[in-house]
C-alpha cells in the first residue's frame, strides 16, 4: 500500500494532498484500488474511505466505503472506524443482510448524536458496499456519495442521491424547509445540501439517516464497481466514470485517473474514489 501525504482523510498541507493504495481478495481474483485527493476548499480533508477484504469463519467479505464529511472530519472518521463493523456484528447479518445494514446505520447515527460533544456539530454522507464471498453485493447509502456498477460495460447506479429538492416533502413534514437561492444548490434550512446524513445534530429533526439499500448478484458480466464522493459525480456522468475505470486493469490506476479527470474538470471538492475490479 502506497501512502502519499495522508491516510484515511487526515492530510497535511498542500492543495492536492492524496492517499492511495491497492489490495486484492485472499483468493486473488478480485482487486481494488483507491485514491483520495483534498479539494481546493480552505479546510482539512473531510473524506474518509474503507477498502479491504476480511475473513470471517468460512466467508470472505469485501468491505468498501466512502464517507464525505461536512463541518469537520470527526463524523466521517468515526464512520470509518465503526459503521461496517457494527453492521457485521448484527446477529441477523448472515440471514438478513438488509435488516443488519438498516440497524447498523441507525445505531451508528444514534451513537454519533449521543457523542456530539466530542464529535462536533458536523455530519457525513456514506456509501457502503459489502461483497459476500465474491458473489452477492450489498450497497447502501445516505446522502450523495454514490456507487456505480459496470455490467457489460453499461453503468448502473446502485445508490440514490438524497438531495433536498427530491425529498422536500419529507423535510417539510418534519418542520424544515428547502431553500433554492440563485447561484446555489438546494439546501435544508438554507444550510445542508443533502437530505439524509449522519450527525448534523442541529438539523437532525428535519433530516433522515435511514439508507437506501440494493443488492445484486455479481455474475460474469459485472466487471467494475466505483464508489466515490460527490467531488467526482459533480463533474462526471456515471457512464463516463465507468468508461475511464474499465480502461485500466489496475484498479488503483483507475481510481487515480478518475480523480485526475475530476480535477481537470475543475472539481473544487474533496474527491475520493474506490474502484473494485471483479475480473
Amino acid at each position: 500500500m502506497v501512502k502519499l501525504g495522508c491516510f484515511g482523510g487526515q492530510c497535511g498541507g498542500g492543495e492536492f494532498s492524496s492517499s492511495t493504495g491497492r489490495g486484492r481478495s485472499h483468493m486473488g481474483n478480485i482487486k481494488y484500488g483507491f485514491n483520495l485527493v483534498k479539494g481546493k476548499a480552505d479546510h482539512p480533508m473531510e473524506d474518509y474511505h474503507v477498502a479491504k477484504f476480511v475473513q470471517i469463519e468460512e466467508h470472505e467479505l469485501g468491505l468498501f466505503a466512502i464517507y464525505d464529511g461536512h463541518l469537520g472530519h470527526e463524523v466521517p472518521s468515526y464512520l470509518q472506524k465503526h459503521l461496517l463493523a457494527k453492521i457485521l456484528k448484527e446477529e441477523e447479518f448472515w440471514v438478513d443482510p438488509r435488516q443488519a445494514i438498516t440497524k447498523g446505520y441507525e445505531k451508528i447515527d444514534q451513537a454519533i448524536l449521543a457523542n456530539s460533544s466530542n464529535l462536533g456539530r458536523g455530519g457525513s454522507t456514506a456509501v457502503t458496499a459489502i461483497l459476500i464471498n465474491g458473489q452477492r453485493l450489498w450497497v447502501a447509502n445516505v446522502g450523495d456519495s454514490r456507487a456505480v456498477l459496470s455490467r457489460g460495460g453499461q453503468a448502473i447506479q446502485m445508490t440514490i442521491d438524497h438531495e433536498p429538492n427530491t425529498e422536500r416533502s419529507s423535510i417539510e413534514d418534519r418542520g424544515g424547509f428547502v431553500s433554492n437561492l440563485p447561484g446555489d444548490v438546494a439546501r435544508v434550512n438554507g444550510q445542508l445540501a443533502v437530505s439524509r446524513a449522519f450527525g448534523d445534530k442541529s438539523l437532525k429533526s428535519h433530516l433522515r439517516s435511514d439508507p437506501d439499500i440494493l443488492d445484486m448478484l455479481i455474475d460474469v458480466n459485472c466487471d467494475v464497481l466505483i464508489l466515490a464522493s460527490d467531488g467526482l459525480w459533480k463533474v462526471m456522468s456515471n457512464q463516463e466514470a465507468v468508461d475511464i475505470a474499465r480502461g485500466f486493469k489496475d484498479p488503483q490506476k483507475a481510481a487515480k485517473q478518475l480523480t485526475v479527470e475530476a480535477l481537470n474538470r475543475n472539481s473544487k471538492d474533496d474527491i475520493s474514489c474506490v474502484v473494485v475490479r471483479f475480473r
